[in-house]
């Protein structure tokens, strides 16, 4: 068998499930910066949007998507939560240590993205 074959797809589409929704990359992203309590985590994936000039979302993450996004991440392995006292006390987040696997794993493809669209500018500057 080689590299091509049925369970290589398989596994490339068991990291895609991980990586579904739209905020997912945003927020393990934002946490590879460090444990984040719910509000800072989301104030400061809000506040790399707007760097970024709002490429990736065209809206803010709002509370009720990052609640969602990150409770799927933690089913996943993929996040740990950690929370303080009562009911309505602060709840922070961090990657396990999957997360942060998953995270090195990405830095390649991120790589080659931007190598592609900076081929792909400079092509079409070329052709004007």
């Amino acid at each position: 068998m080689d590299d091509w074959d049925v369970p290589y797809r398989q596994s490339v589409y068991e990291v895609l499930a991980l990586l579904r929704g739209d905020w997912t990359v945003a927020v393990l992203a934002t946490l590879a910066l460090g444990e984040l309590e719910f509000t800072k985590l989301r104030n400061e994936v809000n506040e790399a949007e707007e760097r970024s000039g709002w490429t990736a979302h065209s809206k803010p993450l709002t509370a009720r998507t990052l609640t969602d996004t990150l409770r799927r991440l933690e089913q996943d392995g993929l996040v740990e939560r950690r929370a303080e006292g009562s009911a309505f006390s602060n709840v922070w987040y961090k990657l396990s240590p999957d997360g942060r696997a998953l995270l090195r794993a990405l830095r390649p493809l991120a790589t080659w993205s931007k190598q592609r669209r900076d081929q792909t500018r400079a092509d079409s500057h070329g052709h004007r």
